[in-house]
């Protein structure tokens, strides 16, 4: 298991196949997450067959990172379901196949019950910036998640050790 020093790992059940975050999607980016509690951060290196240009990360691909980093971060410290509502992105850098990158989020704001704004910035090397976003997400209770048909009962018993009841 991968650990960061003075990060704790955010735990993530089997069972599931999401691009972003299972680490049983051969096809995916196998994203793990870690937190010291004011941010979250992971640590990526993107496979070859998501590349652009050549040698470059498809921006589609740096999008869905930014995206499932503020996703994770509305769960974990929002402590509710969140769907991506809009998000903005601004690329700095070009980032490479194979080059390791590090996705950190925050929220940024919430508001009331149904809504919060959460920033992603992608890292390379020492510090430098490629990427940043901004996004709005929604909130949902879990019953709302199961009537809208997102999940069922069971996949949302693998967030347990991150929602509130």
């Amino acid at each position: 298991m991968e650990t960061r020093a003075g990060l704790k790992l955010l735990p993530n059940r089997e069972g599931h196949n999401c691009f972003g975050c299972s680490q049983s999607n051969d096809y995916g980016l196998r994203m793990r997450f870690f937190t010291d509690e004011k941010s979250l951060f992971s640590w990526v290196t993107v496979p070859g067959h998501l590349c652009g240009w050549d040698n470059l990360v498809h921006g589609g691909v740096i999008a869905s990172i930014l995206d499932e980093t503020m996703g994770w971060t509305t769960i974990h410290f929002v402590k509710k379901f969140a769907l991506t509502q809009a998000m903005t992105l601004k690329f700095h850098k070009p980032v490479y196949i194979g080059e390791e990158i590090r996705a950190e989020g925050r929220v940024i704001e919430v508001s009331g019950e149904r809504e919060a704004s959460v920033e992603a910035y992608i890292y390379k090397g020492d510090n430098i910036l490629c990427a940043k976003s901004t996004g709005t997400f929604r909130l949902f209770t879990t019953e709302a998640i199961v009537r809208l048909g997102v999940m069922d009962e069971e996949s949302i018993r693998r967030f347990d050790f991150l929602i509130e009841p």
